[in-house]
This record gives C-alpha cells, structure tokens and sequence, in this order.
C-alpha cells in the first residue's frame, strides 16, 4: 500500500464544504434541537431497523440525513459527468480495523469527531475540548507514523 506524501491544497472547496457542514449543524439544531453528531445520527438509524429505546418519530430526519451523505456525491457525479475522486485506500483489512477502532472512540468518547469538533466546540463544551485535543493528536500521531516510520 502506497501512501501519497503530497495532499493537494483546496482552500476554496474546503471553505465551501466547511460553510455546508456548519449550516447543516445549525439546522439539525434549529429544526430537532439536536447535536448533528454522525455516529449518533447513525445510532438512530441503526434504531429505525433494529429496535432501540427513543422517539420513534425521531429516526425519520435521521434516516434522510444519512440518505443526504450518499446522496450528495451521486448529484455530484450526475451534475458533473464524474464520478468524485475516491480517495481512501483500498485495502480492507486495515480499513475494517480503522473504522472499528473509529467506533471503539466513538463509543468511549460519547460521540465524534462532528459532534465534538463542529457541535460540541461551538457549544465551548469543556468535554468535547478535550475530546478534540485527543482525537487530533491521535490523528497527528497517526499520521506522522504512516508517513514517516511505516
């Protein structure tokens, strides 16, 4: 497995895609009065098949959420005429590994990286801080160790 060192730099994209995360933060706040947290929205998801304490009537705007993440970059392809860059590598074991360590974190820390990052900062929640702090120097190390070591 080849890992790129260079990472392309997209500063207008990335402004564009930080203002949609952040409007859609607000709206699942404003709308639900909710934490637009993934694994949490995922958690309810989960809850409209398997059956799980909670609002029944709470899992309809998580399950278009959900529909909204895959749908996104289908619109994408058919208003472009390409499919988006995949990106993220295509070896299974260590990415079943990752998002299993990913929802291990996810369920000791009592939510992610967008319920803690996006909702929970913005709320200067004293837990999601340190949530931050520790998942980024966890991705840092992450980083430095595939990049440099392995």
């Amino acid at each position: 497995m080849e890992l790129s060192t260079v990472t392309q730099f997209t500063p207008w994209l990335s402004l564009g895609g930080g203002i949609l995360i952040g409007l859609s933060a607000v709206m699942v706040m404003v709308l639900f009065g909710r934490i637009a947290g993934i694994a949490g929205i995922s958690n309810g998801v989960i809850g409209a098949v398997v059956p799980m304490s909670g609002a029944p009537g709470d899992r309809g705007w998580r399950v278009a959420f959900v529909a909204g993440l895959v749908a996104a970059p289908l619109a994408l392809w058919l208003i472009s005429g390409t499919p988006p860059e995949q990106t993220v590598s295509g070896a299974l074991p260590p990415m079943a590994l990752a998002g299993l360590l990913v929802g291990l974190g996810t369920a000791l820390g009592s939510g992610c990286t967008s319920g803690h990052g996006v909702c929970g900062l913005a709320r200067l929640s004293p837990r999601s801080l340190a949530a931050v702090a520790t998942f980024m120097v966890a991705a840092g190390l992450t980083v430095f160790v595939l990049r440099h070591i392995v």
